[in-house]
């Protein structure tokens, strides 16, 4: 595939949750744009099937870290880690969530915070950790991963619709703190996307094709529709777009 923003190659890109899903997507998009790649997972087996599946097709191999962003000291040990390994870190995708459902009647504190400390936190500290990197690159761009959940009333995961709204709020205040330094940050908010965790767990048929119908575009939207648009936020083709939101959900009504 030809490279559609050349202005990524050779630089030190971070990504959360790339081992599977849309981060496994992102991970494969930035690496064929010539991009160093490094990524942390949980899922250890996955992440390493994905490396191996791009042995020979990318020129610089995306590097795997196994870590649990709950744990903020790994955070930041895998971001210096990745930094060393890669030359420096210019992009930094926070993209690892987990939209379990819960219910309002039968949530606790413990799950509260877990779902937190899973959805929202790490967004904060990637972005605090990797800020020095980026400086000393000159510049750099933040993709922050909310969804479009938090927009329709969804009730079955108030904690994950919660966290998704605070993404945005964050991403306007680091793009006004960090924007003085040259560093962009944006969020992309996810429709429908139809991975396979999406389709073994929550979404059938019958709510696909419900979805496709509020949709302008009818079609399902797959983990490869979300790089486009997180290349464009990472690249100089956004140079002066900063503190926004790009919904890509095929035009949900």
């Amino acid at each position: 595939m030809a490279s559609r923003y050349s202005d990524l190659a050779g630089q030190g890109v971070f990504i959360t949750g790339g081992g599977s899903g849309i981060g496994a997507a992102l991970v494969a998009g930035f690496a064929a744009e010539d991009a160093r790649v490094a990524f942390v997972d949980i899922a250890e087996a996955e992440s390493r099937a994905l490396v191996s599946d791009l042995d020979g097709k990318v020129d610089h191999l995306p590097h795997f870290i196994r870590a649990d962003l709950r744990d903020i000291a790994a955070l930041r040990s895998a971001i210096t880690e990745a930094a060393a390994v890669l030359g420096g870190i210019r992009v930094l995708v926070n993209n690892a969530a987990r939209d379990d459902r819960h219910d309002l009647d039968t949530v606790e504190p413990d799950y509260w915070d877990d779902n937190q400390t899973v959805n929202l936190r790490p967004h904060f500290f990637a972005a605090q950790a990797v800020a020095p990197f980026m400086r000393q690159a000159g510049g750099g761009a933040i993709v922050n991963f909310s969804s479009i959940a938090y927009l329709l009333n969804m009730g079955e995961f108030p904690g994950y619709a919660a966290a998704k709204a605070g993404i945005v709020g964050l991403t306007k205040s680091l793009a006004g703190r960090l924007g003085p330094e040259k560093i962009r940050v944006n969020a992309i908010l996810p429709g429908m996307v139809l991975t396979e965790r999406q389709k073994r767990l929550w979404i059938d048929e019958a709510a696909i094709a419900g979805g496709i119908e509020r949709q302008c575009l009818k079609r399902s939207l797959t983990a490869d529709d979300m790089v486009g648009p997180c290349l464009f936020l990472a690249s100089e083709a956004s140079a002066a777009i900063t503190a926004q939101t790009l919904i890509v959900d095929g035009g949900m009504l």
